[in-house]
């Protein structure tokens, strides 16, 4: 454990300093190596006379056993105190969906099929789906589906390119400069699709990480038309 002792090498973090006269301490790692030095204390507890109503007087001895025994049970508790569990660089993971009205969306310019500039700003209210990582068609076309009147289905690549539209009433644009994921600090995923769900004054009410069932994210596609 490394806990220092009275013989020149300092207190142990946040503990008093040990009277030189009592010798050296030595702390063990495991606390059932003190068994025997703590049913010598417990005799001679029972042993020492005192006179009544008066506590019983602890000699240097066992003062010394004494705080032995605490320091390795306190070292031992600060060891196995259950911490949240968390490996060295490992991402963070975002949940499915988020609360709302996350913050305002930037005014980016998107690109259409023809290169032509598109402001986002001009599509709203609408549902964003960044495609780059997968045009997860199937998932796509539910959202087309189930957007209400009113709210624009777009698919963004980052890049130049618009890519083909992968449903009906879908708008597919291109991001040149990856302004989306920069701005949500959001890496493309293999195999997955993400959604931003944006009102018409512009703010990003919901961001869908993963896009699944409309289950998930239909009540706040309902919203962005009122």
């Amino acid at each position: 454990m490394g806990v220092p002792d009275a013989d020149g090498q300092g207190p142990a973090d946040g503990l008093p300093g040990l009277p030189p006269e009592w010798g050296r301490v030595v702390v063990p790692d495991d606390a059932s190596a003190l068994a025997d030095e703590a049913r010598q204390i417990r005799r001679e507890l029972r042993r020492a006379p005192r006179p009544a109503g008066r506590p019983a007087r602890f000699t240097p001895p066992l003062l010394a056993l004494l705080a032995a025994v605490l320091i390795t049970l306190a070292g031992l508790a600060a060891v196995t105190w259950p911490r949240p569990h968390r490996s060295p660089g490992a991402p963070t993971v975002l949940p499915r969906s988020t609360p709302a009205a996350i913050g305002p969306l930037p005014a980016l310019d998107l690109v259409g099929a023809d290169n032509t500039p598109v402001p986002l700003r001009s599509l709203l209210p609408a549902m964003i789906i960044l495609v780059d990582a997968c045009a997860c068609a199937e998932q796509v076309g539910t959202a087309a589906a189930t957007a209400p009147a009113g709210v624009t289905v777009v698919t963004v690549t980052e890049g130049r390119s618009a890519g083909p539209a992968t449903a009906t009433g879908v708008r597919p644009l291109g991001d040149p400069a990856g302004g989306l994921r920069s701005y949500l600090h959001l890496s493309a995923r293999p195999g997955t699709a993400a959604a931003l769900l944006v009102d018409r004054r512009g703010t990003l009410v919901r961001m869908v990480p993963e896009l699944g069932p409309a289950a998930d994210y239909q009540a706040d596609l309902a919203r962005l038309a009122g």
